[in-house]
């Protein structure tokens, strides 16, 4: 019984995780961003209000080449990104962003939640810590910074890497 129950929980999960992307792809596909009313107060796509990270000189720092297997990462090019900072669960799941959802995505960022920039165009990409050891061993944290500009426009320099249509920015030069 337990065996068919934890079945039956994989399944599902499987077919919810492939619904996510589905959608995902078609609202990305029609570039579009989830509930435009809720409006950015701070920063504009033509003049952001901060930046964060600064620009790599190499995709990858070499923690990240050294903790790669084979001492070899993942591809991934350097990149500048500008949008709005999300809390990436609430986001996805409820379509929450901008000024009437900064103190809800501050909350969320503070107590582990994954954090997002969302272009103009509706593109969605997880923002992290590039440095690998720093940040497993927590010396680096980009809550701090996602916090303070939860819901204002901000420019992103780092890495970009994806994998099956999940897109990151890894960014270099976060402290804690």
């Amino acid at each position: 019984m337990k065996r068919k129950s934890l079945i039956l929980l994989a399944a599902a999960l499987a077919a919810f995780t492939l619904t996510a992307q589905d959608t995902a792809k078609k609202k990305s596909a029609s570039g579009g961003i989830l509930h435009p009313e809720m409006k950015v107060e701070n920063g504009a796509y033509d003049k952001p209000m901060a930046t964060i990270g600064t620009k790599p000189a190499e995709p990858w720092s070499t923690t990240s080449v050294a903790a790669g297997v084979d001492s070899k990462p993942q591809p991934g090019r350097p990149i500048t990104v500008v949008g709005e900072i999300v809390d990436f669960s609430c986001y996805l799941q409820l379509g929450k962003h901008g000024e009437k959802h900064r103190a809800c995505g501050q909350k969320c960022v503070q107590n582990g939640q994954p954090i997002g920039l969302l272009t103009q165009t509706g593109a969605l990409y997880m923002l992290m810590p590039e440095e690998h050891d720093p940040r497993r061993d927590g010396g680096v944290d980009a809550k701090a910074s996602a916090s303070d500009h939860m819901g204002h426009i901000v420019e992103v320099n780092g890495t970009e890497a994806s994998v099956d249509g999940y897109r990151a920015i890894f960014v270099m030069g976060l402290t804690k």
